[in-house]
Parts: C-alpha cells; sequence; structure tokens
C-alpha cells in the first residue's frame, strides 16, 4: 500500500473520509458521530502514514497492531479501513444492519484489520500490553497502538494497566487518548473528572507526548517520537473536539450518540465537501 507523506495529503484523506463517516451512521439512524469525528485524524495518519500492514495479508505476523479501545467510534475505523482496502467500500452503509460485518462495535471474528472485539469500555489497554508483550517474547519487532476515549479511562482496568505496562516494560505500546472532553451525557469534567491527564501518566511511568489530535504535523511527529523512545511505554494525550469537521456538532454533548437527520447530513456533507 502506498504511504501518504505529505500531512496536508493526509489532512484531505481525513476530511473526505468524514463522508461515509456519516452517511452510514445515518442510513443506520444509530451510532456515535462525535467520537468518530474526534478520532479520525489519528487513525488516518496511523494506517495511511505510520503502521506496518498489509491489507492483502490481514494476519501478517509482522504487522502492528490498532486497538479501538473506544469501540462506539468505530465508523472512524471502518472508514480507513475500507479506504486502505481491507473490504470493499460499499460494505460501509452496512452498519449496524442485522448480519452485516459492520458491527456496532468492532467485531474482529467478522471483519479483516480489526485486532481486537471492543466497546465494553476500558478493556482495549490490557489487550494491546499482552500483544506488546506477546511481540516481545516472539521477538517480533511490532508496535501496538490503543486509542482509548476519555469517559473510558474512568475505568479502573485503565489504571491497572498503566501500571503494569512500564512495570512489564512494554516499550512498543503506544496508549493514545482522544481527550475530546465530552462523553455520553455531559462533560468529563461535570461527570468524573480524569485531570490532569499528562500528570497521572507521567507519574505511572509513562513518557508522555501532549498535541493537538487534529493537527497532522504534530499526529505524524508524535508518532514518530513515539517510536524513537526505547525505554518505556508511550502516552499521547491527543486534545481533540467532539463532532470536528462538522460546525454543528463540534464540541456538542447531543453528539456523542445521535443519528444526524437527513437535512443535518446535507448539510454536514456540504461543509466538508
Amino acid at each position: 500500500m502506498d504511504r501518504i507523506q505529505d500531512p496536508g495529503a493526509l489532512a484531505q484523506v481525513a476530511r473526505q473520509l468524514r463522508v461515509p463517516i456519516l452517511q452510514m451512521i445515518a442510513k443506520a439512524n444509530s451510532g456515535h458521530p462525535g467520537g468518530a469525528l474526534s478520532a479520525v485524524d489519528i487513525i488516518t495518519a496511523l494506517y495511511l502514514k505510520h503502521m506496518k500492514h498489509d491489507p492483502a495479508n490481514p494476519n501478517w505476523n509482522e504487522r502492528d497492531r490498532f486497538i479501538l479501545s473506544k469501540g462506539h467510534g468505530v465508523p472512524a475505523l471502518y472508514a480507513v479501513l475500507a479506504h486502505c482496502g481491507y473490504f470493499p467500500q460499499d460494505e460501509l452503509m452496512g452498519l449496524r444492519m442485522v448480519d452485516s460485518r459492520m458491527q456496532g462495535h468492532p467485531d474482529r471474528m467478522k471483519l479483516p484489520g480489526i485486532e481486537a472485539s471492543t466497546g465494553s469500555l476500558g478493556q482495549g489497554l490490557s489487550i494491546g500490553l499482552g500483544m506488546a508483550l506477546a511481540a516481545k517474547l516472539d521477538k517480533i519487532d511490532s508496535q501496538v497502538y490503543v486509542m482509548m476515549g476519555d469517559g473510558e479511562i474512568q475505568a479502573g482496568q485503565i489504571w491497572e494497566a498503566m501500571m503494569a505496562a512500564p512495570k512489564l516494560g512494554a516499550n512498543n505500546l503506544t496508549a493514545i487518548l482522544d481527550y475530546n472532553k465530552i462523553q455520553l451525557d455531559d462533560r468529563v469534567e461535570k461527570i468524573l473528572d480524569v485531570g490532569p491527564v499528562k500528570e497521572k501518566a507521567e507519574s505511572f511511568g509513562w513518557h508522555v507526548i501532549e498535541i493537538d489530535g487534529h493537527d497532522f504535523p504534530a499526529i505524524v511527529k508524535a508518532l514518530d517520537d513515539a517510536d524513537a523512545v526505547t525505554d518505556k511505554p508511550v502516552y499521547i494525550v491527543a486534545n481533540t473536539v467532539k463532532g470536528k469537521g462538522v460546525s454543528f456538532m463540534e464540541d456538542n454533548v447531543k453528539w456523542h450518540g445521535v443519528a444526524p437527520t437527513p437535512e443535518e447530513l446535507e448539510q454536514a456533507v456540504a461543509e466538508l465537501q
């Protein structure tokens, strides 16, 4: 697969991929647009620029792994995987349909390119840690990336994995926090504040990088810098905007889990195009 080196070109692809994300959620009349739109820029950079992977051989043993722990944001991952050629683009419109491979949360038994079945929040970092340690035991030069939601890191299992990863020497593990600061029905700080996230991760022994999660030069540099860290796992705090790219969805609690109406979809697509 050809890699996209130019951050501006990556940004353009990510903007285009927001359209099928919204279209599939609108067609299903169900899904989570806000968190998919906040995550898609980083997922695009990972798959189109950074990670070792092969759509023609999804189970290639030397591949890097990406786990979307915040599984409800999976329309973003589906859009990127289809763009890369893991499955046909027209399958995207089967999101959340009976018998479709496009389940509402990732299902590794149904779809090539999905590394872990997630959606029960709080489990992805532990899964990623296990994969990272397995790669080291097998002497495979493989990196593991785990994207978590900020509401998700209220779960205790996340912090068990946060403690364990540095202790176990998982220097091939990168956790990415999609820090859009909104969860199901309100702002994270009002429900159960998770801050200060940078200082907490550092206190657990992680190397922390904080970025604007929609700034492609910053995303690319952060991923490159993470690979260069050899003595500890890396935690990227990506400050993002829920609903990024659509004016009426941005930083709006409503759009955590509501599908756009046909009229809202038309407006959103017009903005993106």
